[in-house]
């Protein structure tokens, strides 16, 4: 995290000094979206059947367009026990092998399909076999880091669920509702399943079905229910679940799980942590036909049993930042703060990113030596030829600032000499790419302050 934000601190120095706007390519960031895991089942209700593996490319910063790339796709581990059929645009290089063009991202768009993948286990195959699927993809001067799928061999069941759609703009104080589809592609039937889902702060779930257990949490709300519809292989049901978008809504996600049930993984679930019972009606798994249309069952084959989808809000969360004023004579050391405030109306959080809700640079004032800072949300950037002339400090809140909430970094500072109204200008940077504080703050003016000495 601390090389991370130093090189973010580092960047915005350098776009300050030249008086240039946002290097959009710069902060960009290229991905491989595939499932984690895969299993084949080697025998299905017509035999052996292939199961298709979908890679997506994204890449951070959607303002930036990223033109067309290619996909290294290597096979190799799994070449003893599976077969790989390739997609048109994959030129082979081997049985276990190819490069796969994709079409690039114009500006406002961060997500592509690069292949799909098919896998068939061989016949006779090992059960106990397994390997990786990897992957590197590159396009233009950005390079994602490797990626892989972790296929193995199963008869027995295989739930999923299909990825739903992300959802923008969401007004504060209505509802919505995240609609996917679960299937199972094993070989056997589930006769129970166990859902999981999650909501963070900004949502609620409008219903506490009888067969689900609540726990809050700091970021959030979590159910976990036991469905009793049987799920066969091959067949598919639809699965909704409807949420209020609360008025402090902005940056929201919802995740959501399926296993075959067992007390086991209840309890496991469970943890050690206390869940209370809901009390509403029971929720079921529907016929995927009677279901509302999903996003993305036209690849429902390609099924993960974990989900997370993103939901945001068209709302403001407005920061605040102070300083202090301290005294002292020469050789005191005194302790200064900066407190960063969300004054709201929403929470803020960087739930998938993990990035700090904000980021503050600060120089000691003059006459005075910075001796003590938290170790675990600060770090300092040494004085340089092309950068400051003297040691530039920065310190990071939490991946979260609830609505009202404040988050405060003591400053320890050795008076060296007196200086009479000795002073350093704090302020909140804006050049976090995964959260940048511009696009969800009104109010910039508000995010200076002073440390004041004497």
């Amino acid at each position: 995290m601390k090389h991370r934000l130093l090189g973010a601190a580092l960047a915005g120095c350098t776009l300050a000094a030249v008086g240039a706007g946002p290097v959009y390519a710069d902060s960009d960031q290229l991905w491989i979206d595939v499932p984690s895991e895969s299993v084949l089942p080697v025998h299905g209700p017509s035999g052996t059947a292939e199961r298709s593996l979908t890679v997506r490319v994204s890449h951070d910063n959607t303002e930036n367009e990223v033109g067309p790339g290619r996909l290294t796709v290597d096979a190799s581990e799994v070449a003893s026990f599976a077969r790989v059929s390739w997609p048109s645009n994959c030129a082979p290089e081997s049985a276990v092998k190819a490069v796969c063009d994709y079409p690039g991202m114009p500006a406002g768009t961060g997500l592509v399909t690069a292949a799909e993948l098919g896998l068939t286990a061989l016949p006779d195959a090992d059960l106990a076999a397994s390997g990786n699927v990897r992957y590197t993809a590159s396009a233009g001067e950005l390079t994602s880091f490797p990626a892989e799928t972790r296929v193995s061999l199963a008869d027995g069941p295989d739930l999923g669920l299909s990825q739903a759609e992300y959802q923008r703009d969401l007004r504060p104080g209505t509802n919505t509702r995240v609609s996917a589809t679960v299937g199972n592609t094993g070989s056997r039937t589930v006769q129970r399943t166990l859902l999981w889902v999650n909501a963070s702060y900004g949502l609620r779930f409008k219903e506490r079905y009888s067969n689900c257990e609540y726990r809050q949490h700091p970021t959030g709300e979590s159910a976990l229910c036991v469905l009793d519809e049987a799920v066969a292989p091959g067949e598919r049901y639809g699965l909704t679940t409807d949420l209020r978008v609360e008025r402090r809504a902005l940056y929201e996600r919802f995740d959501h799980s399926v296993l075959p049930y067992s007390d086991q993984a209840l309890e496991e679930a469970r943890g050690e942590d206390t869940w209370t019972p809901g009390t509403g009606p029971e929720l079921n798994l529907r016929p995927a036909a009677a279901a509302p249309a999903v996003a993305g069952d036209d690849d429902i084959d390609l099924l993960d049993n974990y989900r997370t989808v993103i939901l945001d809000a068209r709302n403001t969360a407005d920061l605040k930042l102070t300083g202090s004023r301290v005294r002292g004579a020469a050789g005191d050391t005194v302790t200064a703060s900066v407190t960063v405030r969300n004054r709201g109306p929403a929470w803020v959080a960087s739930l998938g990113a993990g990035s700090p809700v904000a980021v503050v640079r600060f120089q000691a004032p003059e006459g005075t030596t910075i001796v003590g800072l938290p170790d675990d949300e600060c770090t300092s950037l040494p004085p340089s030829e092309e950068g400051e002339p003297v040691t530039t400090y920065f310190c990071w809140t939490p991946i979260y600032l609830r609505d009202g909430a404040s988050h405060k970094v003591e400053v320890q500072l050795r008076i060296d000499e007196v200086v009479r109204g000795a002073r350093t200008t704090v302020e909140i940077l804006d050049d976090e790419a995964e959260l940048p504080v511009s696009k969800f703050d009104p109010n910039l003016r508000n995010n200076r302050a002073q440390i004041v000495v004497n």
